[in-house]
């Protein structure tokens, strides 16, 4: 294993009714200005926003909203919460949601922190500046999916140049995260398949890299992502399932809190393969790592065949029998997809609305760079999008 160094602030509070037993008590050291940050609506339907501003009210704190936030979120929603922020003096920001509304609020709570006229979309993004100070921020989970609840690192799409850029600093931890699994219940199916995605993808990165010899780190990511796709399939049978629901929300929190990534080079190529496609079309992000991760993996096959040799093996069950190395390989790849198609995940850009005209454009506004198996040109990107176009 590689030398690192980790360090992970998250206090993460876990299972049924935390958020009405322990938020009180985690706002305490906190100020009394709150903004509540939230997405479309769908936590005033389901009984969540009630819950989270009783509490609040109850804790003596004054509440402020920002709704909205979408899915992919945008620099113009961050700029809107960065001037409430600044506007009402806000002491302590709550994100009620998924990874779009905890990286909105990351931005958000960094954002604020800069001098006026200083827009962090250049500072954080554009020039890669790291966020060093921030206005604290806590989290109440909805969604089991990106693992942001339990990292510093967030996405941020700017529609206006069609970019889908990532951004990363010390002070963008949450100070705590809420993962109360019934919270979950209510997503639609498809949103519950897309996060199992996400999350399964997220380990992919970290595992498909080197170094290849035998670790720790390989065999944590092995164990959790054989859980999340036993669990995603009770899941997807019965969404109430709370076994199998808080399996997969802490497995989505695991799978991208750092601590699997430990000792690797990491890759994290598919996601900027797909960060390109929703910065045009602004499809699902699950939805598009679920066509490009199984494309990406043949695309590197030859380089990593023994790495997917060991996927095939350790991961899925597979026995070679009489193989040659590249169908063992390649059986966990088709296996994989499988998985995601069973799950009700698309398997074509042609299925999301992509048109084939575009993928040129696409591939060019991808951001690529060398990983341990792949050093892509503007052509092999291309390539890669027209593989999954249609089948």
């Amino acid at each position: 294993m590689k030398p690192f160094i980790y360090h992970n602030p998250t206090k993460i509070v876990f299972g049924k009714d935390c958020v009405v037993e322990s938020l009180t008590s985690e706002l305490e050291q906190y100020g009394k200005r709150v903004l509540v940050t939230y997405g479309g609506g769908s936590i005033k339907k389901n009984g969540v926003y009630d819950t989270v501003i009783n509490v609040l009210q109850e804790a003596g704190k004054e509440v402020f909203e920002l709704s909205g936030i979408m899915s992919n979120p945008r620099t113009t929603k961050v700029r809107e919460g960065i001037a409430l922020c600044k506007e009402h003096q806000i002491d302590f920001i709550l994100a009620v949601g998924g990874g779009s509304v905890i990286d909105c609020t990351k931005f958000i709570a960094g954002g604020a922190k800069l001098p006026d006229g200083v827009d962090f979309w250049q500072t954080f993004f554009l020039e890669h500046q790291p966020v060093t100070e921030a206005i604290p921020f806590g989290v109440v989970l909805t969604m089991a999916a990106t693992g942001s609840e339990m990292n510093n690192g967030g996405v941020i799409t700017d529609w206006e140049t069609q970019k889908k850029l990532s951004g990363y600093g010390p002070a963008i931890f949450p100070q705590f995260s809420m993962l109360d699994p019934t919270y979950t219940y209510t997503l639609p199916r498809e949103q519950v398949a897309y996060g199992i995605v996400d999350m399964l993808s997220h380990l992919m990165e970290q595992y498909m890299s080197t170094p290849d010899d035998d670790n720790v780190t390989d065999s944590a990511i092995e164990g959790v992502f054989k859980n999340i796709v036993r669990n995603g399939r009770k899941s997807m049978e019965n969404l109430e399932d709370y076994e199998a629901r808080s399996n997969i929300m802490w497995g989505a929190t695991l799978a991208l809190n750092r601590s699997l990534g430990l000792g690797k080079d990491q890759d994290w190529m598919t996601h900027a393969l797909e960060h390109a496609l929703s910065a045009f079309y602004d499809i699902p992000h699950g939805a598009g790592l679920a066509i490009m991760h199984p494309a990406y993996l043949r695309w590197i096959l030859p380089k990593a065949t023994d790495r997917l040799m060991r996927f095939a093996r350790e991961v899925w069950g597979i026995e070679r029998g009489t193989m040659t190395e590249e169908e063992y390989a390649l059986a966990g790849i088709e296996t994989l997809e499988a998985y995601f198609r069973e799950i009700g995940a698309p398997s074509t850009l042609q299925e999301v609305g992509i048109p084939k005209e575009s993928l040129g454009s696409i591939a060019k506004s991808c951001v690529r760079y060398p990983t341990a198996y792949s050093n892509l040109s503007v052509e092999d990107a291309q390539r890669i999008y027209e593989s999954v176009f249609e089948k």
